[in-house]
């Protein structure tokens, strides 16, 4: 019945897409792609890497994903951990699954982000 996940959907607070940008685009080096004309007046922002969209969407009232997240795949974590410190982001650290090394970080919202290198 499924052929495939299309895209994620993390809540953010009214008036956040510059802080959405900054991190998405600037930290996560997601690509900012243009919301569809008839959804446009409700706020929220969408981005692209390769394959992987994010639709980050207002939410009142809002409140984070602390639990819930998506878990994106690195081809290095250890160079994605240099480069999230490069830019003022400190991910934390949990337990290694047998097949993946993984920390998690906060997006600007507080919504939790899982990034995994496969092993």
């Amino acid at each position: 019945m499924i052929d495939a996940l299309h895209h994620i959907q993390l809540a953010m607070p009214a008036g956040g897409e510059d802080d959405a940008r900054k991190f998405y685009c600037g930290v996560l080096l997601f690509t900012e792609t243009p919301k569809p004309a008839a959804l446009q007046g409700r706020g929220g922002v969408w981005f692209e890497a390769g394959s992987v969209r994010v639709h980050l969407g207002v939410e009142t009232p809002f409140a984070p994903a602390k639990k819930a997240h998506p878990g994106f795949q690195v081809t290095s974590l250890d160079a994605a951990i240099r480069h999230l410190k490069a830019h003022g982001v400190e991910p934390r650290t949990d337990t290694d699954l047998p097949d993946i090394r993984r920390v998690y970080v906060n997006d600007p919202f507080g919504n939790r982000i899982e990034l995994l290198e496969l092993r």
